[in-house]
């Protein structure tokens, strides 16, 4: 599970910025390549190139990404087209219209027989400026954002503080624990979406593209600094094994601002030998039970990402999953792992 090819869907109303957010993916996530499909039939600029009104049409980016513009009913054979180990795609990214239902692209990810690809979470796009009308006039906005693995709010330097924070107040207070990220020109860490592939080290007096001089500059200044949230990194190691009950609590009730957990645990059950790969979108969990490789230590790692995050308290809870008495657990425990598991 952990070599499939995640597809992060990247919706939002018209004009909160889903292209632009595109764009800084593009530029910022050197040496992994992206397979991008665009649900859409008007003009759109995908990092200077364009495509227009064209159905399953393939573009090649500079940067070893593709850029496709399809119709929904052809993504199924787009993503086995993007998924061949030839293409060499890491991650896949669509990127719905403004006016698309997120609900028919997620069931068509989670419910698609592709083995190299798995769901990586629904992205919604707020507009910080235009959102409070904008969900007045169209209501359904509000049921995609309860849809969502991770808000974006978009453009928050266009409003005063008071009014980004209430506006991240109500919409957490509609989706509940889905972390809300409040940011300006669509810029989003790439590590909070997928994995970025390990990269030699940088050359002795290597240029900085034009995006990291814009980075550097921005970041002199505090106010712009305020306006992103931080995204942190918590890792988590036990040798000693887990209570499933205990660990699957955790991931249901996870710490507030959590977006994705990855790793492998080993369960303190009776005659279970076995190594179970997780994989945390949002709230979309799976879990996959396989074989430890020979000589390979049953060490539960795990490896949680989110934004605002509170990590001491974090690691506390991991800390409370580990099975600590001397007596193994019954097999019923793992009933509630059994539940997260693709049959």
């Amino acid at each position: 599970m952990a070599d499939r090819i995640p597809v992060v869907i990247v919706a939002g109303f018209l004009g909160s910025g889903k292209t632009t957010l595109l764009n800084h993916l593009l530029r910022n996530s050197r040496g992994t390549r992206i397979g991008v499909v665009v649900n859409d039939f008007g003009a759109i600029n995908i990092d200077s190139m364009l495509v227009a009104g064209q159905v399953d049409a393939m573009v090649s980016l500079g940067n070893g990404c593709v850029c496709c513009a399809v119709d929904v009913s052809e993504l199924d054979d787009l993503f086995t087209r993007l998924a061949q180990p030839r293409a060499k795609i890491d991650v896949i990214v669509v990127e719905a219209s403004g006016l698309a239902e997120p609900r028919n692209l997620i069931r068509m990810v989670v419910g698609s027989d592709n083995p190299r690809i798995r769901y990586g979470g629904l992205v919604e796009v707020v507009d910080a400026e235009q959102f409070p009308a904008s969900s007045a006039r169209h209501p359904e906005l509000t049921t995609h954002l309860r849809l969502a693995d991770l808000v974006v709010v978009n453009k928050a330097d266009r409003v005063p503080a008071a009014q980004l924070s209430q506006l991240r107040q109500d919409i957490s207070d509609l989706i509940g624990q889905v972390p809300v990220y409040a940011t300006t020109h669509g810029r989003l860490e790439p590590g909070l979406l997928f994995d970025e592939p390990l990269r030699e080290a940088p050359r002795v007096a290597e240029q900085l593209s034009f995006d990291e001089l814009l980075d550097h500059h921005d970041h002199d200044h505090t106010e712009h600094r305020h306006l992103h949230d931080d995204y942190l990194s918590v890792s988590f190691t036990s040798d000693q094994e887990l209570d499933p009950r205990r660990l699957i609590g955790f991931l249901e009730d996870p710490p507030p601002g959590l977006f994705r957990a990855k790793g492998f645990a080993a369960f303190a059950v009776a005659d279970e030998r076995r190594k179970f790969v997780l994989h945390l979108v949002g709230r979309h969990l799976v879990f996959e039970p396989e074989q430890w490789a020979r000589g390979e230590s049953r060490t539960t790692q795990l490896v949680l990402i989110g934004a605002g995050m509170d990590a001491e308290v974090t690691r506390k809870r991991l800390h409370d999953t580990v099975h600590t008495d001397a007596e193994p657990l019954d097999p019923s425990s793992l009933l509630g792992v059994w539940r997260y598991t693709p049959h």
